[in-house]
């Protein structure tokens, strides 16, 4: 399977997880390729610091291989910054070093690493620089604007307080600005709208791809399988960016991928240590809510080629990649998922059989 969303630690962040156990964890699910976020330690915003994490990446995926026996694939996305010369840089870079640059990335909104680009103004100008230089390959995207944001409702001692700080409109304002901005600046690439989880957002991105758009969006087993009731776990376990919605986003969310609005799974795996929890950090292992996410569609009558294209078959074809797919059977479910649940020392997904 691929995994065009994960945030794997190493370096200065190896207490969280290292590259080598987090592509461990990942084959022995059946995950093969993992596409890895650029908010790292240093941030991927510079060629010296992708090629560095694209070596250590290549020797923790060949040490993973030859335990596992199969092939494992690594790559990286490109993180945009607000620089006019950085953006043609990195353009560069991927042009160069695709397919293991496999995209870049814009956060329009703050999340772990700091990377925000928050004012529509700098968004906008992105857009307009990357259809200038032409790059036509895939821009991810997290979208949750900070204007329709309320930060005045974060309680650290009410966990459940996030949800309520960064609701869902903030999240359906920011997939508008984002279709709005590539379809006025010629952007000819793909856009991505990552970790989508409101069914207002959905419905964005079904109306402009039946305009014609190139635009895609990924979910993950947090928002199409838990809601915002959960959200007040103890120690601050089941928060993450964007937070978990209302039982009607998530029912949306579970709804758009069995019936192909929602391009693929993706796991936004982003493991911490239980400290940094409790303390407040975003973020959750993600490959034991994938396997659950695969059972509960396969439960819920999902065909095996439906759950191929969400595992990877159709990432392949937006990516440009050229790699296998291979889901996870049912025999196999619980044996993986095991794994996966062992891994790490909390489970937010403990609540789900």
């Amino acid at each position: 399977m691929i995994d065009v969303h994960v945030h794997l630690r190493d370096g200065i962040q190896s207490e969280k997880e290292t590259l080598e156990h987090g592509m461990r964890i990942g084959a022995s699910c059946g995950i093969s390729a993992f596409f890895d976020m650029p908010n790292t330690a240093p941030a991927l915003t510079s060629e010296a610091a992708i090629r560095a994490r694209l070596e250590a990446g290549r020797r923790a995926a060949a040490t993973v291989a030859d335990a596992v026996g199969n092939e494992i694939f690594y790559g990286v996305y490109g993180g945009v910054t607000a620089d006019t010369e950085q953006i043609d840089r990195i353009v560069s870079i991927h042009t160069e070093l695709f397919p293991a640059v496999v995209g870049l990335k814009m956060f329009a909104g703050h999340s772990t690493g700091n990377m925000g680009l928050t004012t529509v103004e700098l968004q906008e100008s992105i857009y307009n620089s990357l259809a200038h230089l032409g790059y036509t390959g895939v821009l991810a995207v997290h979208c949750e604007k900070e204007s329709e944001m309320h930060p005045h409702l974060w309680d650290p001692s009410r966990p459940e307080s996030h949800t309520w700080a960064r609701g869902p409109e903030a999240e359906v304002a920011s997939v508008a600005d984002q279709i709005a901005f590539a379809r006025n600046s010629g952007f000819a690439g793909t856009l991505h709208i990552a970790h989508i989880s409101t069914a207002g957002a959905i419905a964005l991105v079904r109306a402009a791809r039946s305009e014609g758009m190139r635009i895609s969006c990924g979910a993950t087993a947090h928002h199409a399988l838990l809601d915002d009731s959960v959200a007040g776990t103890p120690g601050h376990l089941c928060k993450m960016n964007p937070p978990l919605r209302p039982a009607s986003d998530r029912d949306a969310v579970f709804a758009a991928l069995c019936d192909g609005s929602i391009d693929w799974i993706e796991s936004d795996h982003a493991p911490h240590t239980l400290a940094d929890k409790h303390a407040g950090a975003s973020g959750i292992p993600g490959f034991a809510g994938t396997i659950l996410l695969i059972g509960r569609l396969r439960s819920c009558g999902v065909s095996e080629r439906h759950l191929e294209l969400l595992c990877g078959i159709r990432a392949c074809h937006v990516f440009g990649f050229d790699l296998p797919v291979r889901v996870p059977t049912a025999e196999e479910h619980a044996a993986v998922l095991e794994k996966a649940r062992n891994a790490y020392p909390w489970d937010p997904f403990a609540s789900i059989n």
